[in-house]
C-alpha cells in the first residue's frame, strides 16, 4: 500500500494538467471570513480569486458552493465575479461531498484530480477531502486559499489531510503547474494578467516586463 501511494504521487502524471482537473471552492462567505484567524483575510480573498481566475484561463471546470446563505452570506463578490453566470450550489450539509449535486458534477467531468479550497480548513475542507480520497480521487488542497479559526486549527487540518493522502499546494503552484511550459502561448497572456492582479511583487515585476516589451515593440 505504501509503495502504491508513493508511485501515485510521483512522476509526470502526479503533476496537474488542465485536462485532468476539476476545482471545488467551498464557502468563501462573509460569515466564514469573520472568524478566520489563521491568515490575513484579505490574503485569502486575493488567493482564492487568483485560483478561480487560473481555473478559468485553463478551462478547468469549477464548482462554487456555499452553506446556509441566509445566515452566512453570499459568496464574496470578487469570487462570484470570476464566474458571473454561475449560481453556487447552496448546501445544508457541512461536508460538501455529502451533497450529491457537488459529487455528480465532479463525476460528470470524468476527472479524477480534484483541487479544493475552503473556509474553514478544519471543517469544510477536511471533511470533503477525506471522503473524496476514500472514493478514489486524487485530491490537491490549496492551503493558502483556505483558512481556519486559528493557525493551529489550519495546520492540524492540513496534517490530517496529508496523512490521509491529500497533496498540499499553494495557488501560485497550481497556476505554474497548469501552465508548465511558456511555449503554451494560448494561456500566457491570461497567466500574466493573473500575476499582475494577484501575484504581489511577482505581479509588479511582470507588469514592468510587459511595459518594457511593449516599448521595444513600439520602437
Amino acid at each position: 500500500m505504501k509503495k502504491e501511494a508513493t508511485m501515485k504521487n510521483t512522476g509526470i502524471t502526479a503533476l496537474l494538467a488542465p485536462k485532468d482537473c476539476v476545482l471545488v471552492l467551498i464557502d468563501h462567505q462573509p460569515f466564514q471570513f469573520a472568524n478566520l484567524h489563521s491568515h490575513e483575510p484579505t490574503m485569502i480573498m486575493n488567493n482564492v480569486v487568483g485560483l478561480a481566475k487560473t481555473a478559468k484561463v485553463f478551462g478547468v471546470p469549477t464548482i462554487l458552493t456555499t452553506v446556509l446563505e441566509v445566515r452566512g452570506g453570499l459568496l464574496i463578490k470578487a469570487l462570484q465575479d470570476v464566474f458571473p453566470d454561475q449560481k453556487p450550489i447552496h448546501r445544508t450539509f457541512i461536508n460538501a461531498w455529502e451533497d450529491s449535486r457537488v459529487v455528480d458534477i465532479v463525476k460528470k467531468t470524468g476527472r479524477m484530480k480534484v483541487i479544493m479550497a475552503a473556509l474553514w480548513t478544519e471543517i469544510c475542507l477536511a471533511m470533503p477531502v477525506i471522503q473524496a480520497l476514500g472514493e478514489g480521487y486524487e485530491v490537491y488542497i490549496v492551503t493558502d486559499a483556505s483558512g481556519g479559526i486559528t493557525l493551529e486549527a489550519h495546520e492540524m487540518a492540513v496534517r490530517r489531510m496529508v496523512q490521509a493522502g491529500a497533496e498540499p499546494m499553494t495557488w501560485i503552484a497550481v497556476l505554474g503547474e497548469l501552465q508548465r511550459d511558456w511555449a503554451r502561448e494560448s494561456t500566457v497572456q491570461g497567466v500574466a494578467e493573473i500575476f499582475v492582479q494577484h501575484g504581489g511583487d511577482t505581479g509588479v515585476a511582470f507588469a514592468w516586463e510587459m511595459q518594457l516589451l511593449a516599448k521595444k515593440k513600439a520602437a
